[in-house]
Parts: structure tokens; C-alpha cells; sequence
């Protein structure tokens, strides 16, 4: 695999992770990128550089900065953001590959909508185990910690994609491991508004 691909593939994803902690971060720091020249974007995705495009991301990474701090007021955002992220994630994915082969770019956007799928279902269970904390500090610090690891994570892929990808894989192993307990947290405030008690 070329440099050249792998470039990509670590862009590609990296947007559908990113996309399931943040999708309007991702697109802020992708489209904030290449408006710097600091990666080059397929020519499906360089639209992300547009002001327009960069102005309502910015409107609504915003909105959903404020949500996602206050403690189960985010855990109705993410129910929310599933119908976002997820497909984001998907979209972004297959954007960022669209410079290679169809069949390429295809992989990476179910890979990217997956990935997606994944952090958000982790950020959703860690979110409802956080909110049984009656201080909201701890709930910033994550929120905080999850935008930032959005950048970051992005700026890894953009810089050095194969060290990324690396991460990127050992983060996967570690989700499939964790993923039925998480599915059981995300479901937590859906019990609680409901009425009915997870089973013991």
C-alpha cells in the first residue's frame, strides 16, 4: 500500500472515529485544514473549506459544546446526535477516500460508519455512567477531554497516519471488548425515563 494511500485511509478514518465523539468538530478541524493547506482533501469533501460550510459547523460544534456539559441534558443530545453521527461518519469516510478507487472509497465509508457507531456508543455509555456523579465537574472534564481528542486525534491522522492507524486499530480491539457493557450504560437513562430497571 502506498504512502499515498495510506495517507488517505488514515483521514478517511479518522473523520468516521471523530465523527462518532463530534461530527461538527470533525468537519471544523477537516475543513479548517484544508483551508490551511495543511492536508488536500478528495474533491468531494473540499466543500468543507467553504465559509458557509465552516460558519454552521461552527454554529452548531457550538450548540453542542454547551449540551454536551450539562449532566443528562447530554445524554438526550446523544440520543439525539445518533441520527448524525453515524451517517457523518459514513459520509466523511467515504469522502475522504473518493481519490481512490470506488470500491476503496466504499470500504472506508461502512469502515468510517462503523467507527462511528463504536465511539458513539462509547461516548453514550460512558456519558450515562458519568451522569450518576451529582457534580457536573467530572462531566465537563470528559466533554472536554472528547473535543480535544477529536483535534488531536484528527491532527495525528493528518500528520502521521501510519502511527494513527496503529492507535486507531488497538482503540477497535479495546471497543469490541467493551461493547456489551457499553450498550447496557447507553441504555441507562432510556430505563430511567421509562420506568423500567436494567436487568441485574
Amino acid at each position: 500500500m502506498s504512502a499515498e494511500t495510506l495517507a488517505a485511509m488514515a483521514v478517511a478514518l479518522g473523520a468516521g472515529w471523530a465523527s462518532g465523539l463530534n461530527a461538527y468538530a470533525a468537519v471544523l478541524v477537516l475543513g479548517t485544514a484544508e483551508r490551511l493547506g495543511l492536508v488536500s482533501l478528495p474533491a468531494d469533501l473540499q466543500v468543507l473549506a467553504s465559509p458557509w460550510v465552516l460558519g454552521v459547523a461552527a454554529l452548531l460544534f457550538a450548540l453542542n459544546f454547551l449540551a454536551d456539559k450539562i449532566p443528562y441534558v447530554d445524554s438526550i443530545n446523544d440520543a439525539l446526535q445518533t441520527f448524525v453521527r453515524i451517517p457523518a461518519g459514513f459520509l466523511l469516510a467515504y469522502g475522504a477516500a473518493g481519490g481512490l478507487s470506488p470500491e476503496v472509497a466504499a470500504i472506508a465509508g461502512l469502515l468510517g460508519g462503523t467507527l462511528a457507531a463504536g465511539t458513539h456508543i462509547a461516548k453514550t455509555g460512558s456519558r450515562a455512567l458519568i451522569n450518576t456523579s451529582p457534580e457536573p465537574f467530572s462531566n465537563i472534564a470528559v466533554s472536554l477531554t472528547e473535543d480535544a481528542a477529536v483535534i488531536g486525534g484528527l491532527a495525528l491522522a493528518i500528520a502521521h497516519p501510519i502511527t494513527f492507524l496503529c492507535l486507531l486499530a488497538a482503540f477497535a480491539g479495546l471497543l469490541v471488548w467493551l461493547l456489551p457493557k457499553l450498550i447496557r450504560l447507553a441504555l441507562v437513562p432510556i430505563r430511567r425515563m421509562t420506568g423500567r430497571q436494567p436487568k441485574s
